[in-house]
């Protein structure tokens, strides 16, 4: 399989009512543990990495890593940068062959992040890459988490148009009381905000911070224009704890069979979320 725009994900899930899962992937066992898990459940999936798996790979090799991996399987998927932090980062995925690209520049004045946004859409489209952008600020809710700052800035409706229209961007990512990382209590997202986004925004919209938030939220939040939640602390979660279980019992002290323990148990995961959003028997 070739990886696709995640625009063509995006826009189906959208007009069917579900989301695409955006799963962090860092090395090729993740990145076969979420293709295995999506082609036994026919379902789309986004796999996503950025600034804080590429001290492991740079984007070059990710995205040879990813698609070797991808030639054997046959699912809908995109290759995503997260949180590009550089108009030179995700210039240089679009180089090594990523079918989206995000740059986030939402913790900076909204000229800038219009700005730069527009810049990357310019070059992204005529490639046929998706670009996703952000409005508002998702900030951490931990103090582990890579991506987000320490506070939060809520999308403003009216704002989130001004920036889609002047930008071109393909996706957007809103702020609506989610956020990055390990919750330390329930989210609680406002809903009236989101659909007031909704209406005023039409490109399809992106839940970030996804992990821990309850099932019935999720699918009220994809009834109005979430067509993306990305998911990363509860598989990360699942590969530490397994690590941890495993070599405190003085068990698989082999790296490599330890890591396919630990793949193990992230693929439920994966299934959880592919059946959470939807996703299910979507491709």
């Amino acid at each position: 399989m070739k990886f696709l725009p995640m625009s063509e994900l995006l826009s189906d899930a959208a007009a069917r009512g579900y989301a695409v899962p955006s799963f962090c992937v860092w090395n090729a066992e993740a990145m076969d543990t979420v293709l295995r898990v999506a082609a036994e459940c026919r379902a789309p999936v986004i796999m996503m990495n950025g600034p804080g798996e590429f001290p492991l790979l740079p984007p070059a090799a990710m995205a040879s890593t990813a698609t070797a991996i991808a030639a054997r399987y046959s699912v809908r998927a995109a290759l995503h940068l997260d949180h590009g932090d550089s108009i030179e980062q995700a210039e240089a995925c679009l180089a090594a062959g990523y079918t989206s690209v995000m740059l986030d520049f939402s913790a900076r004045s909204y000229a800038e992040n219009a700005a730069a946004l527009r810049q990357v859409a310019q070059r992204a489209h005529p490639l046929g890459v998706t670009v996703e952008g952000e409005i508002g600020h998702v900030g951490k809710a931990d103090t582990i988490t890579i991506e987000g700052g320490s506070d939060s800035t809520l999308t403003v409706p009216a704002e989130a148009a001004r920036y889609a229209a002047e930008t071109g961007v393909d996706a957007l990512a809103v702020s609506i009381g989610n956020a990055h990382g390990q919750y330390t209590r329930l989210p609680r997202l406002d809903f009236d905000r989101l659909a007031e986004i909704h209406e005023a925004v039409r490109v399809p919209l992106v839940l970030h911070g996804g992990s821990g938030t309850p099932g019935p939220d999720i699918r009220r939040a994809i009834s109005l224009g979430i067509a993306k939640i990305n998911v990363a602390t509860e598989l990360i979660a699942s590969v530490r704890e397994s690590l941890r279980s495993q070599w405190g019992a003085g068990r698989n002290l082999w790296l490599p069979l330890a890591q396919a323990e630990a793949m193990q148990a992230m693929a439920p995961v994966v299934r959880k979320w592919i059946a959470l959003t939807g996703a299910e028997r979507r491709s």
